[in-house]
């Protein structure tokens, strides 16, 4: 497994946004398409979860690990017990509102990357 840091942290947490806006884009796109079942990613605490934390090797004499690669789980909701006649379950509001959230989450990430890489450069510096 990489050793874990914050950068690399950041990183996953983008790609993971990124997989969710896609998601959350296509609720969008097919919100009057009939038949069409909401989709949206694993909570990214879930992500977490199923990663574990193992201490880098620093010497080739070190150990090594098996490290299985994380993917973001997508799901479809099932539409057969959907309300609306189309079978549709596409909620405008809520897609809009889980975009609002994935907004600030990149903002977030990218607040806590600059002020880590400012603090990193302030220490060099010192």
């Amino acid at each position: 497994m990489d050793a874990v840091n914050l950068f690399d942290l950041a990183s996953q947490q983008s790609r993971w946004l990124a997989v969710r806006q896609t998601a959350v884009a296509g609720n969008i796109a097919n919100a009057n398409t009939p038949g069409y079942g909401t989709a949206d990613v694993e909570p990214f605490a879930r992500v977490l979860d199923k990663s574990s934390v193992t201490l880098a090797s620093t010497d080739p004499r070190h150990l090594v690990g098996n490290a299985a690669a994380d993917g973001f789980k997508v799901t479809h909701e099932d539409t057969r017990n959907a309300l609306l006649p189309s079978k549709n379950t596409v909620v405008l509001e809520n897609e809009l509102m889980k975009s609002g959230e994935i907004r600030r989450g990149f903002e977030l990430n990218t607040a806590i990357v600059k002020a880590f890489h400012r603090m990193a450069m302030t220490a060099i510096k010192g």
